[in-house]
């Protein structure tokens, strides 16, 4: 397999382009510092990865800054306190304040010249807008939990894109799918018989933000950043 079979790429854009750690940190500060408490980084993304992954499962119809403004009041409370609405609120429409990636901006470009670029993501489409901005990359095709109904992992997410992409002319086995998450990502795009590249931002530092799984799915290529990948590339 080599990265000429490909015609395209497809993304997941929070966790591989844009820093959501970093995002979801900064947005709890506001909270942390009224209640007094002294928050540790890994642990915090930690609970967030099992509220986060909770509330998905069971409100999959919500859009996701309601979904983040309603799971804060529990998260608030795993990590010490007790969230007033007006924190939960800021919370859940935190998402446009969460940074790219250093090196998104410029290895999206570069990548641009040779694929179609595709995001498969779990935010809503006004949420997506302003990372679009961030990224400065204008995508192909743009996918989002709002026109599923569900939340990755949901496997009906992944066949959503692919139903689209074929009718666009973009087959599955000219499909390369690029994500961090082997929770949300890895683990469904396997099932489905997509070739795939892990963009592994923690560098086998813990789960932090995603959640954990047992098995880990095998993937196709495996690099540190986008960079390390559009490298590759080009280095082919």
């Amino acid at each position: 397999m080599k990265f000429t079979d490909f015609d395209a790429l497809s993304f997941d854009c929070y966790g591989t382009l844009i820093d959501w750690e970093s995002g979801i940190w900064n947005a709890m500060q506001l909270f942390a510092a009224r209640a007094g408490l002294k928050l540790v980084r890994e642990q915090a993304l930690v609970a967030f990865a099992e509220t986060e992954s909770a509330a998905q499962a069971a409100t999959p119809e919500k859009l996701y800054p309601h979904l983040l403004e309603d799971l804060f009041p529990d998260l608030a409370r795993r990590l010490g306190g007790e969230a007033t609405a007006a924190e939960a609120y800021a919370f859940g429409q935190s998402v446009p304040e969460w940074p790219a990636f250093p090196d998104s901006i410029e290895a999206l470009g570069r990548l641009k010249q040779r694929f179609k670029l595709v995001i498969l993501s779990n935010v809503d489409v006004a949420g997506f807008i302003p990372s679009a901005k961030r990224l400065e990359v204008p995508f192909d095709y743009v996918f989002t939990a709002q026109e599923v109904g569900s939340y990755k992992p949901n496997p009906e997410n992944f066949d959503l894109m692919l139903r689209k992409l074929d009718g666009a002319g973009i087959a599955k086995p000219k499909l390369l799918h690029v994500a961090q998450s082997l929770f949300h990502d890895h683990q469904i795009a396997t099932t489905k018989g997509l070739a795939t590249c892990w963009i592994d931002r923690r560098e086998g530092t813990g789960w932090g933000a995603t959640k954990e799984i047992p098995n880990q799915p095998k993937t196709d290529w495996h690099f540190p950043t986008l960079a390390a990948f559009a490298d590759a590339v080009e280095a082919e």
